[in-house]
């Protein structure tokens, strides 16, 4: 199977819920209003409920209570509330792909982390609508997820990295294609936005490609993240380029303050979504 046919089984069993759909139409119609936007969110109590926690948590870090759909359309904008529930459906793609196959609380931790740590590398680059990069570096990975519930022995091996042979490497040595071109292929059948697709699909060449500062942003957030899990395997020093860092004005100051508030807030977004296979 190449990557694609793991993209295309995967949505066979689990579908982007509607609403999410609705919402990406209403952002592309001139005419559309707040109340649009509430009533096609508002119809799910569940829904709402999640993303007014998220609006309320440390991904937005908003100062002040968010307590209804409506206002957090206001405050934050209709781009902001579709990232969100993104996140939402993330919380819940993972647990339906949930298998025993991998380490799942490695997973769990590794993705958190990178969407939190891209995101604050993404303020300190200066790039805009810094959200859809949480949503980008917390989905980069969700392949793996695939392979391991549809391939499990091939995931398996997949988890056998060391200094030698870095996550990606593996992947590509056992099944020609890395997580991250699936989780891609995914989000491209889901129809979600280019501009957090590319930086997913380009990250791990972002040393041999020039494309924009997203995908300098998230290679380095994914290096943070790795050592960050495995710190008994992997080094500071050999697996974050200076170059990259160069070229974004950087410095191991920034790093650092980025790698904190993902360690920081990991647990906290964890709660959030749900993660109940602590324990």
């Amino acid at each position: 199977m190449n990557a694609l046919e793991y993209a295309l089984q995967a949505n066979g069993s689990f579908a982007l819920p509607d609403a999410c759909f609705k919402v990406k139409a209403l952002m592309e119609e001139d005419d559309s209003t707040i109340e649009d936007f509430a009533n096609v969110i508002s119809v799910d109590p569940s829904m709402t409920s999640r993303l007014l926690q998220i609006a309320n948590s440390a991904i937005y870090s908003f100062p002040g209570e968010i307590s209804t759909i409506s206002r957090a359309i206001t405050i934050i904008g209709t781009q902001a509330i579709y990232n969100m529930m993104l996140v939402d459906v993330a919380a819940t793609a993972f647990k339906h792909f949930s298998t025993q196959s991998i380490d799942l609380k490695r997973f769990w931790h590794m993705s958190v982390f990178c969407g939190l740590a891209t995101k604050n590398l993404a303020i300190t680059a200066g790039i805009r609508d810094i959200e859809r990069l949480f949503v980008a570096g917390l989905l980069q990975n969700f392949g793996e997820l695939i392979v391991a519930k549809v391939s499990p022995e091939l995931a398996k091996q997949c988890e056998a990295y060391s200094a030698e042979i870095l996550p990606w490497q593996l992947q590509q040595k056992v099944l020609g294609f890395t997580y991250t071109e699936v989780s891609a292929e995914l989000l491209k059948i889901w129809q979600i936005p280019e501009k957090i697709i590319l930086p997913i699909r380009h990250y791990n060449n972002a040393q041999n490609i020039d494309i924009n500062k997203d995908v300098k942003v998230m290679y380095l957030a994914s290096r943070l993240a790795l050592v960050e899990c495995h710190p008994e395997i992997f080094d500071y020093d050999d697996n974050v380029d200076t170059a990259l860092c160069q070229s974004l004005n950087f410095t191991s100051g920034d790093l650092e303050a980025a790698a904190n508030f993902a360690t920081i807030e990991t647990d906290n977004i964890l709660n959030i979504m749900n993660a109940k296979f602590y324990g």
